[in-house]
């Protein structure tokens, strides 16, 4: 049991709805003569490049050593901290990580034979690469205060417009474009409450993010900022007609975010509670998904 359980927190499998639901909400944008193949495979491969750089996620921080300086597992930040502590190494990580990505790329070979439609195989390989990128060298751009923007272009848009695309054909696209704005802040918004305990060990590894910028002190506004333009987004797309009225629910996740924002403000030096505000913006997420895949019926 303690393999099974130990894979699934190297995997970080529980974040994978943060992948998943964005592109089954795509996917449903459209419904009429739906790809029922063509969602199957484009989920797969979806889930397996997530898997695949969360894992690339933690090996090349391992390298980086930031995550060798507090080898207490959060759980929800610092990584999975399996390296540390010897239950796995790093070479597990990545041979696992690329087992992944050949996965992933077997099902997009499969969803363009579906599609009939060979382009889908070069926007693969932008995300992938991209994907990989954020963590490993040469570029790092989780390292460069750049990580923030691709996690939103890699959850947001990629994912909704991807899923779209499947069913439809049509990329670009502007209104699967607006609707995958509220995915990619959440997503981002998770991401920088998770920097917020990591920053200090992050900035002595040379891994700076949006936190080096700000300050602990005033992630808090930040954080906010990020929830409240998601919402917004939500507004805006209702008001347009993209989603429906039932969509507006999630506009009461504001509560748990109020909730958040106020751990960040007043506990930005203590892990142990901020572990809370890590998983509020999980559960906001998710619970955002799942109402705007209600809304757009």
């Amino acid at each position: 049991m303690s393999m099974l359980s130990n894979l699934i927190r190297a995997l970080r499998l529980p974040f994978i709805t943060a992948s998943a639901l964005p592109f089954i909400f795509g996917s449903l944008i459209v419904r009429k003569n739906f790809n029922l193949w063509g969602f199957f495979y484009g989920l797969i491969a979806v889930i397996a490049t997530h898997l695949s750089a969360n894992l690339i996620n933690d090996y090349a921080d391992s390298k980086s050593r930031a995550d060798e300086q507090d080898k207490k597992y959060y759980a929800f930040f610092g990584g999975s901290k399996l390296i540390q502590e010897g239950v796995y190494s790093a070479k597990f990580y990545l041979r696992l990580a690329v087992f992944f990505g050949l996965l992933s790329f077997l099902s997009v070979l499969l969803l363009a034979l579906n599609l009939q439609d060979p382009s889908v195989i070069v926007f693969y390989f932008v995300i992938i690469i991209s994907s990989w990128l954020y963590s490993h060298k040469p570029l790092q751009f989780s390292y460069h205060r750049v990580g923030e923007f691709f996690i939103f272009l890699l959850f947001g848009p990629s994912l909704v417009m991807g899923g779209y695309f499947i069913q439809t054909k049509i990329f670009p696209s502007l209104n699967s474009f607006l609707l995958s704005l509220p995915f990619g802040l959440l997503t981002t918004a998770i991401l920088f409450a998770n920097e917020v305990p990591d920053s200090i060990e992050d900035n002595k590894a040379g891994k700076f993010t949006w936190v080096s910028i700000c300050g602990r002190e005033r992630a808090y506004l930040v954080y906010f900022s990020l929830v409240c333009l998601a919402l917004l987004c939500v507004i805006i797309n209702a008001v347009m007609g993209y989603l429906k009225p039932l969509s507006l629910f999630s506009l009461i996740l504001i509560l748990p975010a109020i909730r958040a924002t106020i751990v960040l403000k007043q506990y930005y030096t203590d892990k142990i509670r901020l572990v809370e505000s890590s998983r509020l913006t999980i559960a906001m997420q998710a619970l955002a998904s799942l109402i705007l895949i209600a809304g757009v019926f």
